[in-house]
C-alpha cells in the first residue's frame, strides 16, 4: 500500500515552461486543507458514499492543493486518503480520482508502466505518451518513472519493443530536441525538409534513420516550417508520406508526432472524438487524455473540440456516458 508522501511525491515546479498552458483547472481561491479534508472524510464515512462530494472537492483544486488535502486527511483521520478513496469507490469513478492524486507526469509515467507491464504492450498508449509530450515533459516523467518503479524508462520501452519503432521512441526519450530559437533559420529549415523527401517518397523504401533523427531533434516550430517547406519538394504532405512509405506501429507513431508538432490540442479532440463516436465510450483513452490534460491545455482542446466537431466536449460527454463517471469528466472539463 503506497503511503500518501511516497506516492505523492515531489511536486514539480513548472514542467513545460515552454509551452503555454490552457489547464481547465486552476487554483481554488480560498482554499482551506483542512476544511476540504473534513468534508472528504464525511463523504468517505456517509452510507453508501457520497460521491458527489468527493467530485465536488477533488475537481475544483489542482494537483498541489489535493496533496495537501491528503496530508490534512491523514493528520485528521491517522489513515492515508488515497487508500480511504480506494476503499470507497469503484469502477470509473475511481480509476479517474486514484489518476487525479497524482501529478500530471507521474500519471503519465504510470500510464507508460502500465502499457508495457505484463504480457503484450499497449502501443496506443505508449505512443500517445511518448509521441505527444514536449521535451521537458519528457525530462520529468523519466525521472518521476525511476522514482516511482526503480526502472529506466529508457530500458523499460527498449525491451518491450523492437525495430523502428523501438528507435523512434527512444530517440524521443532520450530527450534531444532543440529549445525552439527565435532566429529562423531558413537554410536549415530548406536541407530538412529536401532531407525527408530524400529519405522518403523520392527513393524506393525509406531511410527510417533520416526521419526519426530530424523528429526527435528538431524543435517544433521549425519542424513546423519544414512540413510547410515539404510540400515544395513532395506531391503528398507530410501526413500523407508517412502513410505511403512505412507501416504499423511506426506509421503510427510518425502520425502523432506530426499531428501533435501541427496541432497538439487538435490532436487530442479528435482522439476524443474517436473515443466517443459510438456508442458509449471507450473510457480509457477519455480518463487518460481528461485526468493528463486537466492541468495543462484542457481548456485548449475544449475550444479546438467545439470548433472542429460541432458541438461541445461537455455535450459530447453527457451523451456517451453516464453517472458519477459522467460528473467527474464534466468537472474536469469545467463549464463549456
Amino acid at each position: 500500500m503506497a503511503l500518501v508522501s511516497e506516492f505523492l511525491g515531489q511536486l514539480s515546479i513548472n514542467p513545460a515552461a515552454h509551452e503555454p498552458k490552457y489547464p481547465t483547472l486552476l487554483p481554488a481561491a480560498d482554499f482551506d486543507p483542512d476544511r476540504e479534508a473534513a468534508r472528504i472524510e464525511t463523504a468517505i464515512k456517509t452510507k453508501g458514499v457520497d460521491e458527489q462530494t468527493l467530485i465536488d472537492v477533488l475537481t475544483k483544486c489542482t494537483y498541489a492543493q489535493r496533496r495537501e488535502i491528503a496530508f490534512a486527511y491523514e493528520r485528521r483521520a491517522k489513515k492515508d486518503m488515497i487508500s480511504a478513496l480506494k476503499g470507497a469507490l469503484s469502477g470509473s469513478l475511481e480509476t479517474v480520482v486514484l489518476g487525479l492524486m497524482k501529478s500530471t507526469a507521474q500519471f503519465d509515467a504510470s500510464e507508460i508502466r502500465g502499457s508495457i507491464k505484463g504480457l503484450g504492450t499497449d502501443e496506443e498508449t505508449l505512443v500517445e505518451i511518448l509521441c505527444s509530450r514536449s521535451n521537458d515533459e519528457l525530462v520529468e516523467i523519466k525521472k518521476v518513472y525511476k522514482e516511482l518503479f526503480k526502472k529506466d524508462l529508457d530500458k523499460d520501452v527498449a525491451g518491450d519493443t523492437s525495430g523502428n519503432f523501438a528507435k523512434l521512441l527512444l530517440a524521443l526519450v532520450q530527450t534531444k530536441r532543440a529549445e525552439p530559437s527565435s532566429m529562423v533559420d531558413y537554410e536549415k529549415i530548406d536541407e530538412d525538409a529536401r532531407k525527408l523527401y530524400d529519405a522518403g517518397v523520392k527513393i524506393k523504401g525509406t531511410d527510417v534513420a533520416t526521419w526519426i533523427s530530424i523528429m526527435s531533434e528538431r524543435s517544433v516550430p521549425h519542424l513546423q516550417k519544414v512540413f510547410q517547406r515539404y510540400k515544395s519538394y513532395s506531391p503528398y504532405d507530410m501526413q500523407e508520406s508517412i502513410k505511403k512509405e512505412v507501416k504499423g506501429d511506426l506509421q503510427m507513431s510518425f502520425l502523432v508526432l506530426v499531428q501533435c508538432f501541427e496541432n497538439k490540442q487538435l490532436f487530442f479532440a479528435n482522439k476524443l472524438h474517436e473515443a466517443m463516436k459510438s456508442k458509449g465510450a471507450k473510457e480509457k483513452v477519455v480518463t487518460r487524455i481528461v485526468v493528463s490534460r486537466c492541468e495543462v491545455d484542457l481548456k485548449k482542446i475544449c475550444s479546438e473540440y467545439k470548433a472542429h466537431h460541432g458541438q461541445s466536449l461537455q455535450r459530447t460527454i453527457q451523451e456517451h456516458t453516464k453517472g458519477d463517471y459522467q460528473k467527474v469528466l464534466l468537472g474536469l472539463c469545467g463549464p463549456e
